[in-house]
């Protein structure tokens, strides 16, 4: 039977994972955003939709730098859970 310890430790691992993967492409946007922000803020120029484009492309450009990496977290997180399988089974 899955004690709750076991269940904690798992989903610790899942979060962790998701905060490593995410990171990238977390700051990366925040930093377009506010660079784009003080340049609104600058120039007067009020466009909402300005930050967009530079956001995507961003995000887009950490997605395949860092793509590979990020697969490799989420496979060897995989292999984690199902190598201890028998352990949370059994």
């Amino acid at each position: 039977m899955i004690n709750e310890d076991i269940v904690v430790d798992i989903a610790r691992e899942v979060l962790w994972c998701i905060i490593k993967c995410s990171a990238p492409m977390l700051l990366v946007s925040l930093i377009i955003g506010l660079v784009i922000s003080v340049f609104q803020t600058v120039t007067s120029i009020q466009e909402q939709t300005l930050t967009f484009v530079p956001k995507l492309l961003g995000i887009f450009i950490v997605l395949i730098l860092t793509g590979g990496w990020i697969a490799n977290n989420v496979v060897e997180l995989f292999q984690n859970l199902c190598a201890m399988f028998p352990e949370y089974v059994g």
